[in-house]
């Protein structure tokens, strides 16, 4: 029964949400970061960097504290605004490909994280989640909501349609041709529809934003035991979330590149692949996996097709279904000798957005001695794998949408 709330949202003016709204701040370049802020003082990446305005870098506490300086400079200069009443968003992305995505924005409870009603399929860090906690703790507020993602619901479909009849509180297209909406709703039937369907829900998914909910949670067990007068309505118990239905959630790769072969020469190395893999040398032209189990490879000046041997491992349970995972068993880890997929500098990972291309340039470029390319998982698979209380590995999964920060902003 996942409890989901309406906030009071701090927004960004209508006249200029364009030029606020910006992508996470590690995926920017330092340049581009510099670039943006140089030209566009609305920028949100002004919050988040705000040693700029010092010409330095700024770290830990210092930074956190400048931080909301720079927060509430933006709310008494006007160009944040809150809502009066407590209110859902409908929000709408339509991205350059044509991909559209439609969800509510609500608060989530921090309580359904701790008892698994918002299930997780990836590892946290326990350090990213103390740094994240400790940052909200000092600015006092969340600008970029958690993804979380749920059966489709007629009910709710309905309510998302009918509030798109409407013209749009504000509508605005980013440099990377994403066009954003977004529609307000604070009628409290309709408030309490939405409420009561979700209700109806045994659980929802994490689909992107683990450390961001991890965080979340830690901030709230935090708050808790220090307030003797805790009721569970305090702002602290709940977290952004952007809901969207399973129908909607975009899922691609993330393709592996390898910098050595483990000591190997390419001989040895396809050797061992054999043990596990029928291998065909597919030439000069890009070739992508088009079922599970299947993989590509580039190596030496040429694409491989890797089909799996049926007889070469064992599929016990949802993990072990997944590509990612069996990539990491049968050729990352006992071939390769990568271990750890977070950590060790000898791979690096490409988003499946970009073409086999990407990889092979990579290789032919020098820094790179292989690549390997696979299907996307889905999610029936992601839902089974956390349903069974299993992480995927690293990197397995790049999902959409991808929201932008400053949008809306939640307060604790």
């Amino acid at each position: 029964m996942p409890k989901i709330i309406p906030f009071k949202a701090v927004r960004p003016t209508r006249a200029i949400v364009g030029l606020v709204a910006a992508r996470p701040y590690q995926s920017y370049t330092i340049d581009e970061r510099e670039s943006r802020m140089a030209y566009n003082p609305y920028s949100f990446l002004h919050i988040v960097n705000p040693g700029y305005k010092y010409d330095q870098e700024v770290i830990g506490e210092e930074r956190y504290r400048l931080v909301k300086n720079r927060y509430l400079e933006f709310k008494e200069d006007g160009v944040f605004i809150q809502d009066n009443t407590p209110s859902f968003y409908v929000y709408k992305i339509v991205n350059r490909h044509g991909e559209e995505f439609s969800g509510i924005i609500a608060a989530a409870s921090a309580e359904d994280y701790e008892n698994d009603i918002i299930k997780k399929h990836e590892d946290t860090i326990a350090k990213r989640e103390e740094t994240f906690k400790s940052y909200l703790q000092t600015v006092g507020f969340n600008a970029e909501p958690v993804l979380l993602t749920y059966p489709d619901n007629v009910v709710i479909a309905d309510i998302i349609k009918e509030a798109q009849k409407v013209h749009a509180e504000f509508e605005f297209t980013m440099t990377y041709r994403d066009t954003h909406y977004l529609w307000k709703i604070d009628n409290e039937k309709t408030i309490a529809t939405i409420q009561s369907e979700f209700k109806k829900m045994k659980t929802v998914y994490i689909a992107d934003g683990h450390h961001r909910s991890a965080s979340s949670y830690l901030l709230y067990k935090d708050e808790k035991a220090k307030n003797p007068n805790h009721n569970g309505s305090e702002s602290y118990n709940f977290f952004m979330s952007y809901l969207i239905p399973e129908s909607d959630l975009v899922i691609h790769e993330f393709n592996r590149l390898i910098k050595d072969l483990n000591g190997l020469t390419k001989k040895e190395f396809l050797i061992q692949l054999d043990a596990s893999y029928r291998i065909e040398n597919r030439g000069i032209m890009p070739y992508k996996p088009t079922k599970p189990h299947h993989f590509s490879m580039y190596l030496d000046g040429e694409f491989y097709s890797l089909y799996l041997r049926k007889t070469a491992y064992d599929f016990n349970t949802a993990l072990d279904q997944l590509d990612a995972q069996l990539l990491y068993k049968t050729i990352l880890q006992s071939v390769l000798g990568i271990d750890d997929l977070r950590h060790d500098n000898r791979i690096s990972y490409v988003n499946g957005q970009h073409e086999m291309i990407t990889i092979k340039s990579s290789v032919d470029s020098g820094d790179y001695v292989v690549g390997f390319g696979m299907c996307p998982s889905n999610v029936q698979q992601m839902k089974q794998i956390a349903d069974e209380g299993l992480t995927m590995p690293p990197k397995s999964t790049y999902i959409l949408p991808k929201l932008r920060s400053g949008i809306t902003i939640y307060e604790y």
